[in-house]
């Protein structure tokens, strides 16, 4: 514990509150160690000759390896610092068990990210120094998001992790549809954080405090003069992290941006952009919002509706045998699934609280499925550029390993055993509808659930049909990259852990907003 003293000016009368602050390192770490290590590679960048200049993803590499084991000592889920000397509940930032799943999540899927990054670069010629300098800051903005507990920490980390997103989208010099991608990307980004900045704004006008907590106690008696003012802040301060999520009508970015974007980075989008999203919006609602729960409760749950519905039929629409139909179908899917993770947000309008607990196991089992289907296509983009459905068509003949754990990541999106962890993340999402009095909810999804069905197993069964005549044996049995075959490898093993203990997550989530 490090202890940084702020000087305060004496005066006579009675003894001023005492404005010594205490900063808990540990707790920070997990930000700090990704943050440190982006500004080495910056600088170590302009002395490293071009053919050392893979030395740099591998430092990248071990620090976000470095920073998700220094979540083990953070456990306990009890620390907090930053905190007002004047109110000591209310903290800045805390290391609580829903943070910390979500800080895993975000550093274990950067991980992933670089390691399927780090012969990408290299092959594709991309400035290495600034990409992996750009995916550290912001994996660092993305893990501090989940513990931020005051609007303005929230909104800073919001756009550190966002900001270097835009260029990481549009780091192919020279492609045209990246840099599309790219531009898209900023423009609708940047208008939904400006929106969201004046509804942060409002509420500071009608509460006059950025902490979470406290802006929760005192929207609970708002002067009535404020109160339009306060139901204002709060519809926009949503709509920003409602992008983030993906959410109808805040999807139309997805495709073109997943198809622009170089492939680690479009997974790297579909999982950590998505996690960010969701954290913001559990945070703003659960926890500073309850008592305009009657407004931002069906607004979610109509957003839950719609985001699951759009997505999936717009899968459900893409032709196997057009070009990037597959990096499409997985950024429809990955609207889809979107929806379904918006039910136990939308739920605690209604229900206990700690149901947020299952949109968090929820988002842990998709990460872990959703970052391997991206890690397969990749390998398999290394023989078949296109990126097309059909290119699959065969591959247990090629790679019988491979096309067994695509086959499984598939079956976890589905809901389908052997994938047990995505059904039961997909029964206990089910279950919070149902407990919350949202049954026409639950009916949308179970419909939705079914509709996915056809595009998961079509996709499952293609990897086992006879391979097209005419196919290349030869660069399809090419050795698949070392880096690539251990992100595909962690994240299986993941997916397997999951599904043959889920209930761990959903305990250990569970209640860590509100402890009982």
């Amino acid at each position: 514990m490090t202890v940084l003293s702020v000087a305060a000016a004496t005066a006579p009368g009675p003894a001023a509150p005492s404005l010594v602050q205490s900063v808990d390192w540990l707790a920070i770490t997990p930000v700090v160690i990704p943050a440190a290590v982006a500004l080495v590679v910056l600088v170590a960048d302009l002395f490293t000759a071009q053919k050392h200049k893979p030395l740099l993803g591998w430092l990248s590499v071990a620090g976000l390896a470095a920073a998700t084991a220094t979540l083990l000592p953070l456990r306990a889920g009890d620390r907090a610092t930053f905190c007002l000397t004047g109110d000591p509940a209310a903290c800045s930032y805390t290391a609580d068990h829903f943070a910390l799943v979500v800080q895993f999540l975000v550093l274990a899927g950067a991980l992933v990210t670089a390691l399927l990054s780090v012969t990408a670069v290299h092959e594709t010629r991309m400035p290495a120094g600034e990409y992996w300098f750009l995916l550290l800051s912001s994996s660092a903005g993305a893990a501090l998001l989940p513990a931020a507990r005051d609007l303005a920490t929230l909104i800073v980390a919001l756009e550190v992790a966002s900001l270097p997103a835009f260029a990481l989208v549009g780091m192919r010099r020279g492609d045209r549809l990246s840099s599309e991608a790219a531009l898209k990307f900023f423009l609708s980004s940047v208008t939904a954080t400006a929106v969201s900045l004046l509804g942060v704004s409002f509420v500071y006008a009608a509460t006059g405090s950025l902490h979470l907590t406290q802006v929760a106690d005192r929207l609970e008696d708002v002067p009535a003069q404020l109160d339009t003012l306060a139901m204002a802040g709060v519809a926009l301060t949503l709509v920003g992290f409602a992008f983030k999520t993906a959410a109808v009508p805040f999807h139309f970015w997805v495709p073109d941006t997943y198809v622009g974007a170089p492939l680690p980075i479009a997974g790297y989008l579909s999982v950590i952009g998505k996690a960010v999203g969701f954290t913001g919006l559990i945070l703003v609602t659960v926890i500073a919002f309850p008592a305009y729960s009657d407004i931002w409760g069906p607004a979610l749950a109509v957003l839950a509706a719609l985001t699951m519905t759009v997505g999936n039929v717009a899968a459900l629409r893409q032709a196997p045998d057009r070009p990037n139909s597959a990096v499409r179908l997985l950024a429809w899917s990955s609207v889809g699934q979107a929806g379904y993770l918006l039910v136990p947000i939308a739920a605690a309008a209604y229900a206990e609280r700690d149901e947020i607990g299952s949109t968090v196991a929820y988002a842990l089992m998709y990460g872990a499925v959703n970052l391997g289907a991206f890690a397969v296509a990749a390998l398999v983009a290394r023989t078949k550029p296109l990126h097309r459905i059909d290119d699959y068509r065969g591959l247990y003949a090629e790679r019988p390993l491979t096309a067994l754990t695509l086959a499984f990541f598939l079956l976890c999106l589905a809901g389908l055993p052997p994938g047990i962890i995505g059904l039961f993340a997909k029964v206990t999402v089910f279950r919070t509808a149902v407990d919350a009095g949202l049954g026409w909810l639950a009916v949308v999804m179970a419909v939705n659930v079914v509709v996915a069905l056809y595009y998961y197993l079509r996709w499952t069964a293609l990897l086992f049909r006879p391979a097209a005549t005419g196919e290349p044996k030869e660069a399809a049995a090419a050795p698949a990259p070392w880096p690539v075959t251990v992100a595909i490898l962690l994240t299986g093993v993941t997916a397997l852990i999951l599904s043959g203990a889920p209930q761990l997550v959903l305990r250990f989530a569970s209640g860590s907003l509100f402890p009982q």
